[in-house]
């Protein structure tokens, strides 16, 4: 039995075998003629079959990337909020369809009884977006001044509103704030705690953090941008408050632990599989978008699949997250000089050649 159980793991692993070494081809090209640096892991029902770190995490000290890295991740931040939201309402404390106000009282924006949490989650309040509107007002709100959450969310989040809620999906970063300032006012504690106990300490995920500017992150990674006629001549961005992100996009995190996370969503650790489904039930009028995810169905060849993604990007950094849901495949994308834009060009990539598409 033990022969033959054996027989069939070799089988297993001279078929994996080939089609991770065509993933490792398109990685090794992605390095060569677009200066990709950062980290690609592919996992198959939650186990690595590849984890692949390329380049230099910090090139002012010529510091490589491996397992120690923390990478910047910007909106994936995104989901970890949806997921707090998503533990609230299956605890009964949280109405998705209820509006702003019922949670959040002294919030003064027209949305504050028009717009509700679903909304929020799904890009849909219909508030204006001020803190993008203008290059300006996106240097102010980001770059240049530090601001307290309320403060902030009343200079840039509290204006009226361009459309009705529900009928227009208008991404930006304030509805996801307004959400994380409503988990701190459920739980009265501090955002950052809230993550902690009830997802990253339950999951052991140690290397996932919160961050502030003036945090010392050991083994951070640095961003980098590339000139546009040349992947190969970088420069370091302007520098942000990456507070003021907030739950929007204020997180760090490793490959490792965002599988750990993309397990506990996917098989339904954090919360029950109704309240799963509930999450990954996409708009269509709203452009495929679920409650922390964007969910629809994709070909690769002649692969038909489910496929639910959650990207981040910001400053040099960018991380594209991708989980076949009726396959149960997940790969994470994170890099330090290649764009959002770049990624998912990558990841089709990546997904055909490991499909032998």
């Amino acid at each position: 039995m033990k022969k033959q159980l054996s027989g069939f793991l070799l089988i297993i692993i001279h078929f994996a075998y080939p089609q991770i070494q065509k993933v490792e081809q398109v990685i090794d090209s992605c390095v060569k003629k677009d200066n990709f640096n950062g980290s690609v892991l592919l996992a198959q029902n939650g186990k690595t079959e590849l984890l692949s770190y390329k380049g230099l995490s910090n090139r002012h000290y010529n510091i490589p990337f491996s397992d120690e890295t923390r990478f910047h991740i910007f909106s994936l931040t995104k989901t970890f909020t949806a997921a707090l939201i998503m533990q609230l309402y299956e605890k009964g404390k949280i109405n998705l369809d209820a509006p702003i106000s019922t949670y959040y009282p002294e919030y003064k924006g027209e949305a504050a009884k028009k717009a509700t949490i679903r909304n929020l989650l799904t890009y849909s309040s219909g508030r204006e977006n001020k803190d993008i509107s203008s290059p300006d007002l996106i240097h102010q709100a980001y770059d240049n001044t530090l601001w307290n959450l309320d403060d902030f969310i009343t200079t840039f989040l509290s204006e009226k509103l361009a459309d009705q809620p529900g009928t227009k999906f208008s991404y930006n970063n304030g509805d996801f704030i307004l959400l994380g300032k409503i988990i701190e006012k459920i739980y009265n504690k501090p955002f950052e705690e809230v993550l902690k106990e009830q997802i990253l300490v339950p999951l052991k995920m140690k290397n996932t953090g919160f961050l502030h500017h003036n945090d010392i992150i050991k083994n951070i990674d640095e961003g980098y941008s590339a000139d546009p006629s040349d992947p190969f001549a970088l420069h370091t961005p302007t520098n942000t408050y990456i507070d003021n992100f907030y739950s929007a996009g204020a997180m760090y995190s490793t490959p490792k632990d965002l599988l750990i996370f993309d397990q506990a969503i996917f098989n339904a650790v954090l919360f029950s599989k109704k309240t799963l489904e509930i999450m990954l039930t996409a708009d269509k009028k709203l452009e495929d978008t679920a409650l922390g995810f964007w969910v629809y169905p994709k070909k690769f060849g002649a692969v038909n699949t489910l496929f639910a993604e959650r990207q981040g990007e910001g400053y040099g950094h960018s991380a594209n997250w991708v989980h076949l849901i009726d396959k149960n495949l997940s790969i994470i994308i994170l890099s330090n000089t290649k764009d959002i834009k770049y990624l998912n060009k990558m990841r089709e990539r990546l997904i055909k050649a490991y499909y032998g598409q």
